[in-house]
């Protein structure tokens, strides 16, 4: 079992905490996260880009000028991709870019995340994150008391000063636990997680290992 220690708000230690190896010291593989960060990035593209083919050009129905004789190529159309203001080769047209991978691949993924962060010395366990205003100067404060200026904060759904107080920061993020995902992992420096949170964490992604490992 891999020990953590456990702080209050002001960054000092108050207890000490246990969790499985299996989830927060567990096999690095950089594969399955580079394929489950490729497929939340995927799957957030808009996929809104519309641009004119051939046939969806207006005007350009006249021959510019007659077949032969002129000495330049034979052109039938001044809408033609060749042309300015014509149409495009290839364009591209609406459509979905998501797809999705299994769900024993993105817990490989989340399991390896949590493993970086916890190899970095960059995983903080708070005893609690109880903010007593929705203040985001107060939510800075906390932040850079405990050494984590820029960092993804897990608390539960029902946190709401701490939703608020780090809805409009920039380098730091607030995410309920039912939203835990490895590009958010990654994409912070640091990892802050309540006791009640990394609980949660370590009872759901060990349970599937021990499934695995039964079948």
């Amino acid at each position: 079992m891999a020990k953590f220690d456990v702080l209050n708000l002001q960054g000092k230690k108050v207890s000490e905490i246990e969790l499985a190896d299996d989830v927060f010291a567990a096999e690095v593989k950089e594969h399955v996260l580079w394929e489950v960060v490729k497929q939340q990035l995927a799957s957030r593209r808009a996929g809104t880009h519309c641009t004119l083919r051939r046939g969806e050009v207006r005007g350009g129905g006249k021959k510019p000028y007659r077949q032969k004789g002129t000495g330049n190529a034979r052109q039938g159309s001044t809408r033609a991709p060749n042309y300015v203001g014509g149409a495009k080769v290839f364009a591209p047209k609406p459509r979905d870019y998501s797809y999705s991978v299994p769900k024993k691949v993105r817990e490989t993924a989340l399991r390896s995340a949590l493993t970086v962060r916890a190899n970095e010395h960059k995983l903080v366990i708070l005893e609690d994150f109880a903010l007593q205003d929705a203040k985001t100067k107060l939510a800075v404060s906390v932040l850079n008391g405990l050494g984590a200026p820029s960092a993804l904060v897990v608390g539960s759904a029902d946190s709401a000063n701490a939703s608020k107080a780090m809805r409009n920061l920039e380098s730091a993020k607030f995410l309920p636990i039912e939203g835990l995902n490895t590009y958010d992992i990654l994409n912070y420096p640091s990892l802050v997680l309540t006791v009640k949170t990394a609980k949660t964490i370590e009872a759901r992604l060990s349970a599937t290992v021990q499934a695995a490992g039964g079948a």
